[in-house]
Parts: structure tokens; C-alpha cells; sequence
């Protein structure tokens, strides 16, 4: 079940969330997106947030670690129907799994915002949680 983001809709218990990039997860796209990122032709917040220029920073690793419910994380060529639909087909993106649905936390703008900070992307889903009254 999908549910569109609605600040009235409360989202309740959180089972998971998924981050969804702006950028495609074949060795082809993975190598276009490094080159373009590199040329300034490619830029996707997310991938900032989550990885150096070669693989995924520790310091990410460890603050999906310790949240109580996983952080998963897709392309956007292999990121599920349901996710897609969820996000508006917006990357990047991360939503929320929850019992009542998929449920868009922080959409491309808010992440564009995170300048490439873990602590404001954190900052930012909480906020979101909390105003639509998602709990972890």
C-alpha cells in the first residue's frame, strides 16, 4: 500500500526506511554517475550524505547502525514499484515503511539542503517524523 505525503496523514510506527538515489545501480551507470559526479555533470545529494568519492562513509555506516529500524537504500532503476510511487518518482528521496504504507519523509529539496551533512539528514527525518507523528 502506498500513502502519498500528507502532513495530516500521521505515518505511526516506522519498520524501515529506504533511501532512494539519484543515480543508476548498473556498473554502467554506477561508472557514469562517478565520472559525471567528478566533471560536475552529475550530482545527487544522497550519494553525498552516504559516500566518499569511492565508497560509503564509515560515519554513515555507523549512524544507520544505530538506529533502532534499517536504512536501506536503492537506485533509481532498481528501487521497488511501491517506493517509486511513493516518492512521486522524486530522487532522491527517503521514505518511510510503516504499517500503514510507504509514506515520502524527506523528498529532493530537504535533502539538497543536508549540504551533504549526515547530522541534518538525521535532523530532517526526525522533524518529518514528528510532525506526521511517525515513531520509531
Amino acid at each position: 500500500m502506498t500513502v502519498p505525503m500528507g502532513a495530516d496523514e500521521p505515518m505511526g510506527p516506522i519498520r524501515r526506511l529506504i533511501g532512494v538515489y539519484d543515480a543508476d545501480g548498473t556498473l554502467r551507470g554506477e561508472l557514469t554517475y562517478w565520472i559525471g559526479a567528478r566533471l560536475g555533470r552529475a550530482h545527487c545529494s544522497l550519494c553525498d550524505i552516504t559516500h566518499s568519492s569511492v565508497r560509503m562513509r564509515a560515519d554513515w555506516k555507523r549512524c544507520t547502525d544505530a538506529l533502532p529500524v534499517p536504512f536501506d537504500t536503492f537506485h533509481r532503476d532498481d528501487q521497488p514499484a511501491a517506493v517509486r510511487a511513493a516518492s512521486g518518482d522524486r530522487v532522491p528521496a527517503v521514505v518511510a515503511e510503516t504499517d500503514t504504507g510507504l509514506h515520502l519523509v524527506v523528498g529532493p529539496e530537504e535533502i539538497e539542503r543536508c549540504a551533504g551533512s549526515i547530522e541534518r539528514l538525521m535532523s530532517a527525518i526526525d522533524a518529518a517524523l514528528a510532525a506526521r507523528a511517525g515513531t520509531w
